[in-house]
């Protein structure tokens, strides 16, 4: 086998690995009971970007993994996974943007199968990029060095900004389509629960339902 085709297959199974791990980090927070040490990766309130950081953390793993496993192959390692990290969020970020501004302005509700779809184009678009540069010649000096200056940028915005979170529109809770002025880590999280606790009745909380009731008491109260 080439060396071009077990970097593809790297790729390949780096973009599986993502997706499933990104899945789960949606939930882990709720499931560890809020416990803030899992904030650091796991997704901590329904924000663009709380979303783009469960798919970063499992990639950069995966790239520490895939370096002792591939290094005998590969040319420009970390640029290519740096570069690949940076790709994934830009390309969801605009994409979802772009898709919810359409939708919101011709009144379409969002199709959750488009969004994972946009998730998943993301991440495929990061790795191809991380292929091309893993498979082509090595590079002159002194792009490498790009690379830890990236990587350095990427983990130092990822581990902060849940805990600091800068107060524009893509850290803000956008929970059930709706910005609720919220931020980070929340204050209450039981609105917003979908998993019930031991000893709790039912599935799940409707957590769609509770925020309509709760921006409708905002609204009573506001007109008060």
């Amino acid at each position: 086998m080439s060396s071009k085709s077990k970097l593809l297959i790297w790729e390949m199974v780096c973009i599986v690995w993502i997706v499933l791990a990104g899945s789960l980090l949606h939930f882990a927070f709720e499931l560890s009971e809020y416990w803030k040490p899992m904030a650091l990766i796991a997704a901590v309130n329904e924000s663009v970007w709380e979303h783009i950081k469960m798919y970063f953390w499992p990639g950069l793993f995966f790239a520490l993994a895939q370096y002792t496993y591939s290094r005998g192959y590969h040319h420009n390692y970390w640029i290519g996974k740096a570069a690949a990290m940076a790709v994934t969020p830009l390309v969801i970020i605009i994409s979802y943007e772009s898709y919810m501004a359409w939708s919101l302005s011709t009144g379409i509700k969002p199709s959750l199968a488009i969004m994972l779809s946009i998730m998943l184009i993301g991440i495929s678009a990061g790795q191809l990029t991380s292929y091309k540069i893993l498979s082509a010649e090595p590079f002159a000096t002194p792009r490498p060095k790009l690379a830890p200056a990236l990587m350095a940028t990427l983990i130092l915005m990822f581990s902060t900004f849940t805990f600091f979170p800068p107060k524009v529109f893509l850290f803000e809770n956008f929970a059930c389509y709706t910005y609720t002025g919220e931020y980070g880590i929340l204050e209450d999280y039981e609105p917003y629960r979908i998993f019930t606790r031991e000893g709790e009745e039912g599935i799940g909380v409707n957590y769609c339902a509770n925020i309509k009731s709760m921006n409708l008491a905002k609204a009573l109260k506001d007109s008060l």
